[in-house]
């Protein structure tokens, strides 16, 4: 049944007029530790309240590497795991490039597995190490990207193999309760087009653990067509969440049904018809029952938007794409839907930017849908991006994960200098990592953006990708629990 904007009006007015719904709220401003203003009317108090000494959030400030790779805190150190074109797989072929999205999983005896997304895209003879064909393993044998599994052991070893191949520009994706991997692809070439010879822009599912499983790829097309970026899965109630990368127009916030008496766990994907359930977008509202046409008019933390679904007409989309199958006031879109993880009883997912395609822009937003309340609440908006070289003003979040010690933290892939940072729950930010590998010039540096950032699954090591060349880290140190405020 919908939420009708009678409804969510009334919740709204019990609420706060849709200030704060659910949860915590916080904005992130320039500066490490700052808080920003949810409202006009406590601005004064919270610029008060800035003045006053905080608890330290974070870890401290970043020491320079001296092998220019990775720029951390005292106490912290990271660990080389692969290296595109130094490290190689199992089979003897160098790792794969362009390290994308990546969960880790508890292994037998032991051991953490971990599944590396490759965002290749283009005719695969162009591709500068592609993923290996692997038999078996291959979807379209004129596609470049796919995943590598790679299993760290107790020893400090490290091995790597293919997952899956012949897929495209395998973004970011989501781990399944049931442990496996959803990669997707941000590629929606039809066969002929780039030298393809299969239609692209579907999901595919990995297990780390039972290579067997993972032979004969099959698209889950359910999930529909589109340029995927991320998903994960309610356990609960058996939905899942899909985000779409996207623009002209802007892209959009999935949610695929399960068909009835469907049940999730290993295999299941692929006993399930290529239209099986029911994929919807989102149609957002405010408070006042006004239909919401994008979230990047949301400029303010704590903002609550309901939220009904409307089906999708054709989602393997035969004829038109997916998001422009829409007319104007029918759904709700955004820029740059990218990561998204799931915590707290719901999906947290990120929006990197809006620029002069969306109504009003932003360097980044964060916003975090319960499916109980069918409500969206944005928890993080980056405000003006002023000093791109420091580390203290961030923009254009990407991957993102929850993070055992409270908060999120956040992979960036924006302008300048780029970091691994934290949030807590409050909103306060803290850095965590800075890329000191400059793949530019002495005179016009450049440093590739962070991807894939996950925890073990007993929390103690933060991996994390640097995208170009493509390199795999590990992260140890002094983890603690961050404070709220």
């Amino acid at each position: 049944m919908p939420l009708t904007r009678r409804d969510f009006a009334r919740t709204s007015a019990v609420a706060g007029a849709g200030v704060a719904l659910v949860g915590s709220v916080g904005a992130l401003a320039s500066a490490p530790g700052a808080l920003a203003s949810h409202d006009a009317e406590s601005a004064g108090e919270e610029r008060e309240t800035a003045r006053r000494p905080h608890p330290a959030v974070g870890y401290g400030p970043l020491l320079p590497d001296p092998d220019g790779i990775l720029a951390l805190p005292a106490g912290f150190s990271y660990r080389i795991l692969t290296h595109c074109g130094k490290t190689r797989l199992e089979s003897g072929e160098y790792t794969p490039a362009e390290h994308d999205g990546t969960a880790a999983f508890a292994g037998p005896r032991g051991t953490t597995l971990l599944v590396n997304n490759h965002e290749m895209g283009g005719p695969r003879d162009e591709a500068e190490h592609p993923v290996p064909l692997a038999e078996g393993l291959v979807y379209d044998p004129a596609a470049p990207g796919g995943c590598t599994v790679v299993e760290v052991r107790p020893d400090g070893g490290v091995a790597e193999w293919v997952g899956i191949a012949g897929t495209a520009d395998n973004c970011a994706g989501g781990s399944t309760p049931w442990g496996t991997w959803l990669t997707c692809e941000e590629n929606s070439d039809r066969a002929g087009e780039n030298g393809m010879t299969k239609d692209h822009g579907y999901v595919f599912e990995v297990d780390p653990a039972d290579r067997r499983a993972n032979r004969d790829p099959r698209p889950l097309k359910f999930f529909g067509r589109y340029d995927h970026e991320a998903v994960v899965i309610d356990s609960g109630r058996g939905h899942a969440y899909l985000t779409e990368d996207a623009d002209e127009p802007n892209g959009l916030f999935f949610r695929w049904t399960p068909p009835k008496d469907f049940r999730h766990g290993p295999g299941g994907f692929r006993t399930l018809a290529d239209d099986a359930g029911l994929l919807q977008a989102p149609r957002c509202f405010d408070s006042g029952g006004r239909f919401v046409d994008d979230l990047s008019r949301a400029t303010r933390t704590g903002t609550v938007y309901g939220v009904d679904w409307v089906d999708v007409p054709d989602r393997d989309a035969r004829s038109v794409p997916v998001r422009e199958q829409f007319g104007t006031g029918e759904v709700t879109r955004a820029r740059k839907l990218e990561g998204m993880w799931w915590g707290d009883g719901g999906a947290y997912f990120v929006s990197s930017y809006a620029r002069g395609e969306s109504p009003v822009q932003h360097d980044g937003q964060v916003w975090f849908y319960d499916p109980r309340r069918r409500t969206l609440t944005l928890k993080i908006l980056l405000g003006a991006h002023r000093d791109p070289a420091g580390d203290g003003t961030f923009d254009g979040p990407d991957n993102i994960t929850v993070s055992p010690y409270g908060g999120l933290v956040v992979a960036e892939d924006g302008e300048g200098a780029q970091h691994l940072f934290g949030a807590t729950d409050s909103g306060r930010t803290y850095p965590i990592a800075r890329n000191e590998l400059n793949i530019g010039t002495e005179q016009e540096p450049e440093f590739s953006e962070f991807t894939g950032v996950t925890f073990s699954p007993d929390g103690k090591t933060l991996y994390a990708n640097i995208q170009e060349p493509g390199i795999l880290l590990a992260v140890t140190g002094p983890w603690k629990r961050q404070k709220l405020r």
